[in-house]
């Protein structure tokens, strides 16, 4: 009846109005308070607000909010990347949860990717990954998708690809940083000849987008591990290392900012020729030496409590490997409840407790896998110069 399509009509003008006054109440809430609301929010959730309308889309997509987001860490969420050549794919995993929550888990788009076979990764710094696809560098932030390819050093490229120098020469160590002096993110090369020994040093600035030779003539630097990947922190990137000038084992840092190197002494007491292998860690922002010990047939973690300061080595766990087939366990983050993330060398994500007892394991692929560990960032790279 008339009476009832009009009653209708006027129920549907009534729902329209109701929502246009709650349309206007989002709209009058004061800019300031919608800024300090997003800047909380974790980045999986601004990603998807970036389609809510043009002016949170290009509020969030401001390089300030992306960085002041950052820098404030009111929510920042910490991932464990794994990349299995094999199966030819990138898992994201929260290792805060349990290694065996399949939720915890999530592939990420890779199609960028064209060769898994040689893939290395180099380094992790504010939410970007650092890929090594041997012939050419790849900066990818895995949150944002936005990634920036980097070829060789025109070094690299004569002296590898052409086999100019020959068996003299290898690439050996490599490292990705930040220096927030200049907003820049680094990617640190070095090489050495047969004798171990560093012959030339290098990095290529994503802000100048060239590379630039560092010199090398006064290192006395050897045997460091054959492509060993550096661990960054403080503005530096870490490796184990042999000093010549004073004969003894130290961790070499290069400052990124500084653009200069300096030594960091080993605990007291500290040998490295009683283990059967050692490498850094960064865990709970320490810097930390993972030792395995093969008579004891376990792993020794040591953790430097103040930066720079050797009487602050503190043995902190002690993981026995009488849990693994495996002879190694190498470590590879810590959670927030303080336990130990680390893989067996192939297949295996472990998880130990801080008194180094095994919680659980997973296996996550049919083969060897690299990891890393990245902080989830909107985060753009400098000059804008990414795809």
């Amino acid at each position: 009846s008339n009476s009832n399509y009009e009653e209708r009509r006027r129920s549907r003008r009534g729902v329209r109005r109701r929502a246009q006054n709650e349309n206007e109440k989002m709209v009058d809430l004061p800019q300031e308070l919608i800024h300090e609301i997003l800047l909380r929010l974790p980045v999986k959730s601004l990603i998807r607000f970036k389609t809510v309308c043009k002016s949170w889309l290009s509020h969030i997509s401001d390089p300030h909010f992306t960085a002041s987001h950052f820098k404030l860490g009111a929510a920042p969420t910490e991932r464990l990347l794994f990349l299995s050549p094999i199966d030819r794919e990138f898992l994201s995993i929260d290792f805060n949860e349990s290694l065996n929550d399949d939720s915890a888990s999530a592939a990420l788009n890779c199609d960028f990717v064209e060769h898994f076979d040689y893939l290395e990764i180099i380094g992790s710094c504010r939410g970007f990954l650092l890929l090594d696809f041997r012939y050419t560098l790849c900066v990818w932030n895995p949150s944002t998708g936005v990634h920036q390819f980097v070829k060789w050093s025109p070094f690299v490229s004569s002296n590898i690809m052409g086999l100019d120098v020959g068996d003299e020469f290898s690439l050996s160590i490599r490292g990705f940083g930040y220096d927030p002096s200049t907003d820049d993110y680094l990617a640190v090369l070095a090489s050495c000849n047969d004798e171990l020994v560093i012959i030339h040093m290098e990095y290529f600035s994503l802000r100048a987008n060239t590379w630039k030779e560092i010199e090398a003539s006064h290192l006395s630097f050897a045997e460091i591990a054959y492509n060993e990947v550096g661990s960054f922190l403080n503005t530096a990137i870490h490796w184990l290392a042999f000093s010549l000038e004073v004969s003894m084992d130290v961790i070499v840092a290069f400052d990124l900012t500084e653009r200069s190197f300096s030594e960091i002494l080993l605990p007291i007491d500290f040998d490295l020729d009683n283990f059967q292998l050692c490498v850094l860690a960064v865990l709970g922002e320490l810097l930390n030496l993972c030792a395995v010990e093969e008579i004891r047939h376990s792993v020794e973690i040591w953790a430097m409590g103040e930066y720079k300061v050797r009487s602050s080595w503190t043995k902190t766990t002690v993981v026995s490997l009488d849990y693994f087939s495996s002879l190694s366990l190498f470590p590879i983050c810590s959670t927030e409840d303080g336990d130990i993330v680390g893989t067996d060398g192939c297949n295996v994500l472990i998880k130990c407790n801080d008194e180094g007892q095994l919680q659980e394991y997973q296996i996550y692929s049919n083969g060897p896998y690299r990891s890393a560990v990245y902080t989830e960032s909107l985060l753009s790279l400098p000059c804008d110069r990414e795809p």
